[in-house]
């Protein structure tokens, strides 16, 4: 059943990140900052021009951003402070059209690398 699971998941059209999430690579990642710099370094990774930010807020902590070109994607950054200096930083990206041989993999694919740009910047925690 198990392989059953993994094959389905591979055609899922959206993957996120969570605290207690069974993939290590896909759990929420801390960083030893303030929410405002926390938040601008998110907002950072969307700077370039195949993004596109549709929305931002820095009292909920949210930021939506459009992804043009290939894949096209539709993408939820959430920047929360859990303590003084301990911000956690999760992500939900979801694609709007499927690939033969699914999208989770890229979906997962661009979370790690955003990850990989915050933690250039930003101090991880745990």
């Amino acid at each position: 059943m198990s392989g059953l699971r993994t094959l389905l998941k591979r055609f899922q059209s959206e993957c996120e990140t969570l605290d207690q999430h069974e993939d290590p690579d896909l759990q929420s990642h801390y960083y030893k900052s303030m929410h405002t710099g926390a938040f601008n370094s998110v907002l950072q990774l969307f700077s370039s021009s195949e993004y596109e930010v549709l929305s931002q807020s820095k009292d909920r902590g949210e930021i939506t951003v459009r992804k043009n070109g290939t894949p096209q994607l539709f993408i939820v950054a959430t920047v929360i402070t859990v303590r003084p200096l301990e911000t956690a930083v999760d992500f939900k990206v979801s694609a709007d059209k499927g690939k033969i041989f699914g999208t989770y993999t890229v979906l997962k694919a661009q979370i790690k690398h955003y990850y990989q740009r915050l933690e250039s910047e930003l101090p991880r925690v745990k």
